[in-house]
């Protein structure tokens, strides 16, 4: 897959994408990098513990959360894309869902993560055929009405697909998600979880992106401040099941995880 000026081996590597949230109140880490400075020091923190990929946000996403404009948002972001150009060189996604943002922010990022499925903004697959960007592409209804839940998760996701390829959007640009967290019951969550291996018939790499969810919390007891072992855990069932990205807060412990996994399924493959 191309993520701005590099390509990244989805079927022999496993990446981090580090979470950056610029926002006062997201569920996990909401107020603590909303300043340039604290931002900065936890990307870099970030980049030395082993992220491949930058995720950055200006709003929070979790259920009940204030929504804000377009404009805001863009402030929040702006300034700490512009520092990131100017001292890193590391792929970044912007996790936005309005094409506003995005193309006001498109000279200084490689990709949009989308949790909106490219189906909440009718411009953003545009702007993103159009800066040449990667995109992600989330699973993510309005409300948790299935039929046959599965089956309609992917059924979803091929449209979405369909549409982000007829805007112009380079199939070696495209990964999926399958939104746990977003419009699912605890049991979906699992399940999204579980069958991620089902994901591979699109022939897509695949994010997994569960960190410090409820899902954890509902399965363990633990704390939204506590939840790195059972992230962990679901970073290395979906490496397992084929995901190739795992988007996390916990840099350094996903990374270890990762690469031990990755160690194990080495040898085996060397026999």
């Amino acid at each position: 897959m191309k993520i701005g000026n590099r390509t990244f081996d989805t079927a022999s590597n496993f990446y981090i994408m580090g979470i950056v949230n610029l926002t006062p109140d997201s569920f996990s880490d909401g107020g603590k990098y909303n300043r340039i400075d604290k931002a900065m020091a936890h990307i870099e923190e970030m980049i030395r513990d082993g992220a491949d990929i930058l995720d950055i946000g200006g709003e929070s996403t979790r259920p009940g959360c204030q929504k804000v404009s377009a404009g805001e948002e863009i402030e929040r972001v702006l300034p700490v894309l512009e520092q990131v150009r100017r001292h890193f060189d590391i792929p970044v996604s912007l996790d936005t869902y309005k094409s506003e943002v995005a193309l006001a922010c498109a000279p200084y990022i490689d990709m949009v993560n989308d949790i909106r499925e490219l189906q909440y903004d009718a411009d953003m697959a545009r702007v993103i055929a159009g800066h040449h960007l990667a995109c992600c592409i989330m699973h993510h209804r309005e409300k948790a009405d299935y039929r046959d839940y599965f089956d309609d998760l992917k059924n979803d996701l091929q449209i979405s697909i369909e549409a982000a390829k007829r805007a112009g959007i380079a199939e070696d640009r495209i990964m999926i998600d399958a939104g746990v967290g977003f419009a699912k019951t605890y049991e979906q969550n699992l399940i999204a979880i579980n069958r991620t291996d089902a994901l591979k018939a699109f022939h897509l790499p695949i994010l997994m992106a569960t960190s410090n969810k409820s899902v954890i919390g509902l399965s363990t007891g633990a704390d939204v401040t506590d939840r790195v072992y059972g992230t962990v855990a679901t970073t290395v069932i979906g490496a397992l099941k084929g995901a190739s990205f795992f988007r996390v807060h916990d840099v350094k412990a996903n990374r270890q995880a990762l690469d031990m996994t990755k160690a194990v399924l080495d040898e085996r493959k060397d026999r």
